[in-house]
């Protein structure tokens, strides 16, 4: 793996509900010896995509990712095109609605919008969203080009639940399934008690770019409610894709 690699590695560990982390929790999960997170985080400190706390001298996300984010969302404001659409999924499911984008082999949550339910699933902003154990992952992973499923196939693939699928003929089985009905449905993937139901949106090329999904406790996952979600999420998507000026490939499922 290359440095700049190893370094985007580490900053996919932080989020909103982790916003600091040590030397040794980054080297323990990213299974890069201490000299080398020292090394990579030094450099991130150089460009102030990291700072340090002073009190207790955790690493957190710095400042001089802001001046990349304003720019990314001048030039793509996804998450403003997509806000909308949430609001919308969210009040017509009564689920939490979510909008990911993909940055390299890295899913990200770039809005969400959560059910008004006590019992709700909640998301971070920023939270990376495994390929393998989601349906947000699992659409995108579908109609990603090769290069991507290489990618997963190269690295251990955690299982998460009982019911996460982590073999690799397996996964091409769903990939392909997926490319057909155009959307996915996830199970207790990543968490027992959740399953949610995604569709990709797509550039301009006609390359999926991420994914709008519904998010909802096992509960309320009924076969009914699953249908509603279902179009709802996949009139979204085909929104998300003519709103951002992308074009959806040829012979995709309506």
């Amino acid at each position: 793996m290359q440095t700049v690699d190893k370094a985007f590695e580490l900053l996919g560990f932080f989020s909103e509900q982790r916003p600091q982390a040590g030397l040794s929790e980054l080297a323990q999960e990213s299974g890069f010896d201490k000299a080398t997170v020292h090394r990579l985080l030094l450099a991130l400190l150089r460009h102030g995509v990291v700072e340090q706390d002073p009190g207790n001298k955790r690493y957190r996300i710095g400042p001089g990712v802001l001046r990349l984010a304003r720019l990314r969302e001048a030039t793509s404001p996804l998450a403003s095109i997509g806000a909308p659409l949430l609001r919308a999924l969210a009040e017509h499911t009564g689920e939490t609605a979510h909008l990911t984008v993909l940055a390299g082999s890295r899913l990200s949550t770039i809005a969400v919008e959560e059910s008004r339910h006590s019992n709700r699933v909640k998301m971070d902003l920023g939270e990376a969203l495994p390929l393998h154990a989601t349906a947000s992952g699992m659409v995108v992973l579908a109609f990603a080009d090769d290069l991507l499923f290489e990618c997963l196939r190269s690295r251990a693939r955690q299982g998460y639940t009982g019911n996460t699928v982590t073999r690799a003929a397996e996964l091409e089985r769903l990939a392909a399934k997926t490319r057909s009905d155009g959307y996915a449905t996830a199970e207790g993937w990543f968490e027992t008690d959740v399953c949610s139901i995604a569709a990709p949106y797509f550039d301009q090329f006609g390359c999926v770019r991420g994914s709008i999904a519904v998010a909802a406790p096992s509960t309320r996952f009924s076969p009914q409610q699953q249908a509603s979600i279902r179009s709802a999420v996949a009139r979204a998507a085909a929104d998300m894709t003519t709103r951002s000026g992308g074009a959806a490939p040829a012979g995709m499922a309506a």
